[in-house]
């Protein structure tokens, strides 16, 4: 998520080379005076925007659980209840019942009714809810809805990596060449400082690229690493939790069948990254993390990563950057420790000195608006960083220093649970869920996990005030850039209650939630490219550009959008959804990147959700889990 604004009206000229045997390849074109590229379709210039809707009666467009919650929402001018019909792909009638008023919603303008089918259990695909003679999207009912979105939401990531050819045999239709990997200024083997602010250059090769342009942020990387890190870490203690459904050679990623569960790999090679962005030894700033590192200026749209000719240079070091950093290394060190010591020691040396250098420089603020060519990232409150590395280290090392800052820290028993969800510059629940959920020796340990309980509750009884079913409701109905992935990551924090005590409300609520992201909202639309009857597919970036060049691909399946924004910040939004309400703040279109962005840190909670709900199965909830106290406890 970026808070800067791309330049998204400049246009050049694209090709694609597809790698392996029986690639498509894609032929560079040249521009035309106008500046957009010679193959940029009608849509490179977009018509007013028109939000089809669709039919009044929304619903999850990929499928309900056979035994979990059911519900859909109508919008309607009937103030009291309507019948409804619950028809199967034959047309057969198979279940009915009465709609519930709900009133005028503040986040759609609409006057809506909620309609809850719950008690029907058959499997079955193609079922169709019909009130007042219109029939909704059709959806399946069953316990294997949500096993292909796990594992694409997963293998987005490799189509986002940085520094290595992206293999057509492994995705098909994507395949390009290795993106910054030359020797000059243009690549990131050898990358200097902004305005010359350092006396050495840094290979900061590989990762993955943040959104829609070429930039690598260590903040969002950060959290993005986590959030897959930790979805691994849950397979240890959760009793629904399947390990194996992200084991080795379930991602058809390069490093699948070297014995390490391939969600690790992926997530490693944001973490060597991570790692090359560390101040060196013996340098000014010894041990602190550089922030970012992006172009000079911004690339036009389309600009494949291999076509980039900008500039590439680090911005300084920022104490957010270094805490990510100390973070992420403490818990690599701690999950990898078992498939390769040496890289988790690697990890841990860098986490202990990260950690070292953010408490000798603890205000050393990245600006939010550092220059062209990419996102700012700027944060001004570091408690939260702090708090979250501090806990990393403590159950990695179990150490006195780390045990003692999280217990001293005033984070560690506030309401840290507010409505907007966690974030990139929000991450103390970072280090509360961990907390609560990986063993340790911590004395109020308990007390930490009654408090995620506590958390889930606030957001289950948003969802159940909100007549679209999600935990997310802005008190001025005025939606946040990225408001998808804040709906989600409050899910992240019911799943976890649901995890520790086994109850099934808490399942429900994520269920619910997943209902909102793929259909069940005022839209109609499912936010995840290939999901459902009407999905997003023009998500901004400069290389899933079909909107503007049809020999380039659409964002892969399994990719989120950023869902509504009432922020407004593109200048398509401004033109042509000033005014929105709430859920209507959103356009699927390439240019619209306030709201139609998709990102690493957006990914990261919806691969960790679908992970969640596939596990469940629909079956009925487990015996709560455990609070074990020693690592040697965990399953």
């Amino acid at each position: 998520m970026r808070a800067a604004v791309t330049a998204a009206t400049a246009l050049t000229a694209t090709g694609l080379l597809a790698i392996g045997p029986g690639a498509t390849a894609f032929a560079a074109e040249p521009t035309n005076p106008s500046g957009l590229s010679a193959n940029a379709q009608p849509g490179a210039v977009p018509e007013m925007y028109k939000s089809g809707t669709g039919p009044k009666v929304r619903v999850n467009q990929v499928g309900y659980l056979t035994n979990g919650p059911k519900n859909a929402t109508l919008t309607t001018g009937a103030e009291t209840g309507l019948p409804w019909q619950l028809k199967d792909a034959k047309g057969k009638v198979v279940a009915t019942g009465t709609t519930t008023p709900r009133g005028l919603d503040g986040a759609s303008a609409h006057n809506v009714h909620s309609i809850d089918f719950s008690k029907y259990a058959t499997p079955g695909k193609g079922y169709k809810l019909v009130v007042d003679g219109e029939a909704s999207h059709p959806f399946a009912i069953g316990d294997n809805l949500y096993e292909t979105l796990r594992q694409d939401a997963l293998k987005f990531y490799y189509t986002q990596r940085s520094g290595i050819a992206v293999d057509d045999k492994l995705r098909p239709g994507y395949g390009r060449p290795a993106g910054h990997v030359s020797q000059d200024e243009t690549g990131d083997l050898a990358v200097g400082c902004l305005n010359n602010g350092c006396d050495y250059k840094l290979n900061v090769k590989g990762g993955w690229y943040d959104a829609g342009d070429q930039g690598k942020y260590v903040v969002n990387g950060g959290i993005s690493v986590f959030q897959l890190m930790n979805q691994f870490e849950r397979s240890k203690t959760a009793k629904t939790a399947d390990a194996k459904k992200m084991g080795d050679g379930t991602l058809a990623i390069p490093e699948s069948r070297n014995k390490v569960p391939d969600i690790l790999d992926e997530a490693r090679w944001e973490q060597e990254f991570l790692l090359s962005m560390q101040v060196p030894d013996g340098k000014t700033n010894a041990g602190m993390a550089h922030h970012k590192i992006h172009d000079e200026s911004w690339t036009g749209l389309p600009t494949l990563p291999h076509q980039d000719t900008k500039k590439r240079v680090l911005h300084p070091p920022s104490t957010a950057a270094t805490l990510n950093l100390a973070a992420t290394g403490a818990q690599a060190a701690r999950v990898f420790a078992p498939y390769d010591k040496k890289f988790a020691e690697k990890n841990l040396v860098a986490a202990k000195k990260a950690w070292a250098a953010a408490k000798a420089n603890p205000n050393m603020m990245a600006s939010g608006d550092s220059g062209s060519g990419g996102g700012g990232y700027g944060d001004w409150n570091l408690a939260d960083e702090f708090y979250w590395a501090a806990a990393e280290l403590y159950l990695t090392t179990g150490d006195k220093e780390f045990a003692d800052y999280i217990q001293n820290s005033s984070l560690h028993k506030d309401d840290i649970w507010n409505e907007r969800g966690f974030s990139w510059d929000r991450v103390a629940a970072l280090g509360r869920l961990d907390l609560a959920t990986v063993p340790s020796n911590l004395p109020d340990r308990e007390r930490i996990r009654e408090s995620v309980v506590t958390g889930a509750d606030k957001y289950l009884a948003a969802l159940q005030k909100n007549p679209w079913g999600m935990p997310y409701s802005p008190s001025d109905n005025r939606y946040d850039w990225g408001s998808n992935s804040l709906i989600l990551n409050n899910m992240v924090v019911m799943a976890t209650a649901f995890d520790i005590t086994g109850e099934t409300k808490y399942r429900d609520g994520v269920l619910q939630g997943m209902d909102y992201i793929l259909g069940r909202n005022v839209l109609n639309r499912s936010y995840v490219t290939g999901y459902g009857s009407s999905y997003s597919v023009n998500q901004h970036s400069r290389w899933y550009a079909h909107q503007l060049d049809k020999k380039l691909p659409p964002p892969p399946a399994g990719t989120i959008a950023g869902g509504p924004n009432g922020g407004n910040e593109d200048d398509l939004a401004k033109k042509q959804l000033a005014g929105c309400v709430g859920q209507f703040c959103y356009m699927d279109d390439i240019m619209a990147f306030a709201s139609n962005e998709l990102t690493i840190n957006w990914n990261a909670p919806l691969s960790w959700v679908t992970a969640f709900v596939s596990d469940q199965k629909g079956s009925s909830a487990p015996k709560p889990a455990p609070a074990p106290a020693d690592p040697a406890a965990q399953k």
